[in-house]
């Protein structure tokens, strides 16, 4: 299971990736493993603003759709548009271009309790 270090996690498998004042967010290779073949993603539109907790995209998958929530509040900088058309790059590249959406984080302190990598994986057992 590829869990790379430089990343924060969160209980509901996704990962998080701070630049800043801005995160980018997609599901960790446990996550995509569990979906199986994602068929279709629903990105998030760029100024949506959301609070820690909210559903902001959907993928979906051959056995089953599941939402992918904020972390954190913050506004939505932007959406990965690409997976328009590739959606499989969840499954293929989940922590490379199978990013899922871009957030500015309303207080970066907040971020402070997400997992670390050594977490995530004892979550995972």
């Amino acid at each position: 299971m590829n869990v790379p270090d430089d990343l924060k996690y969160t209980e509901s498998h996704e990962w998080i990736r701070i630049e800043g004042d801005t995160i980018t967010v997609g599901i960790t290779d446990h996550a995509q493993e569990e979906l199986t073949d994602v068929v279709f993603v629903e990105v998030p539109d760029a100024d949506e603003a959301l609070e820690a907790g909210d559903p902001a995209a959907v993928v979906e998958s051959v056995k089953a759709a599941s939402d992918i929530y904020a972390p954190v509040d913050g506004v939505i900088v932007e959406g990965n548009e690409g997976l328009a058309d590739e959606p499989d790059l969840v499954n293929t590249d989940p922590y490379g271009e199978g990013w899922i959406y871009r957030l500015k984080v309303n207080d970066v302190a907040d971020l402070d309790g997400m997992l670390s990598a050594d977490q995530y994986r004892e979550l995972l057992g």
